[in-house]
């Protein structure tokens, strides 16, 4: 059984950046703690995408629904 959460809030910084991200069960991580769970296959429905630059960062994984991408989502 996959243990697996997903994501349903996150927070954002003055520069409309993911800071921090609650899971379905109410648990909230920083990014980078959140980046190394979908790593380990620990949070459901993103993937770990790199930037030009080489910074990690979480997008959802397609599936044609705009609403349920990660800068949709509701914040907290």
């Amino acid at each position: 059984m996959n243990d697996a959460n997903t994501i349903v809030k996150v927070r954002k910084n003055d520069d409309g950046d993911i800071t921090n991200v609650m899971l379905q069960d109410g648990t909230v991580f920083p990014i980078d703690e959140a980046i190394r769970m979908t790593k380990d296959e620990k949070i459901d429905g993103v993937n770990v995408g790199k930037s030009k630059n080489g910074i990690e960062f979480l997008r959802a994984d397609p599936d044609g629904d705009v609403s349920n991408n990660l800068d949709q989502l509701p914040t907290f």
